[in-house]
């Protein structure tokens, strides 16, 4: 078997792979959690508008409606072919369309230096990376203020995600939170590529993701 027969039949068996996860998410959890809030909204049509458990069941419906959406999406994610990702700022900036963005967040993307042609793997990890530390961005850190900086350099890129929110727990930066995998993946993703990746938080000040990525000359 060539060299480009056997890629292909990665790339097929990866495909199937992503394409029965898909289907094992939506028919399991998928289904369980949309269950659960639709029980859930029942229980809220019976509660009176002064009873205290009111707001707490409402917020509660509200991550329930969060995690229905962000498994759709990820969902669609297994289901859809890789993103056009040669393209990082336009690519990354439409991260703020796949999710709510609270009215009042300013996100600013800055662009300096001659954008590079690297490897399609190489690429879409730093776009897997970015999409990761935005979506954290957006929907858990409370900022008001989201800054996406690209600077490419003669032999490489330094990408810079920065908010202005409320900031990661230190143990959470340091070891995840069980069953979480978006902090180590961001990781693992890095090491994958040569990267070099640091995530630095503080509460009250915000998250700043830093990666850079030493791609060698043209």
């Amino acid at each position: 078997m060539s060299r480009e027969q056997e890629r292909i039949r990665q790339e097929s068996g990866c495909l199937e792979e992503r394409a029965r996860i898909a289907r094992e998410l939506h028919d399991t959890f998928l289904q369980t959690v949309q269950s659960a809030s639709l029980q859930l909204d029942a229980a809220l049509y019976s509660v009176g508008e002064d009873a205290s458990v009111k707001s707490r069941l409402e917020r509660i419906h509200q991550l329930m409606r969060q995690a229905v959406e962000e498994s759709r999406r990820a969902i669609d994610g297994l289901r859809s072919p890789e993103p056009d990702t040669s393209h990082l700022a336009p690519a990354l900036s439409r991260v703020q369309e796949e999710v709510y963005v609270e009215p009042g967040v300013d996100f600013r993307v800055m662009v300096t230096g001659r954008k590079r042609a690297w490897p399609p793997h190489i690429q879409n990890e730093i776009y897997r990376i970015g999409r990761e530390a935005l979506l954290n961005a957006f929907l858990h850190s409370g900022a008001k203020l989201i800054e996406l900086h690209l600077d490419y350099f003669d032999t490489g890129l330094h990408m810079l995600i920065r908010d202005n929110g409320g900031g990661i727990d230190p143990q959470l930066l340091e070891s995840g939170r069980v069953g979480h995998w978006g902090l180590a993946g961001m990781r693992e993703r890095a090491a994958r590529i040569g990267g070099l990746i640091n995530i630095l938080s503080r509460p009250t000040v915000g998250t700043e993701v830093q990666l850079t990525v030493q791609c060698g000359p043209q």
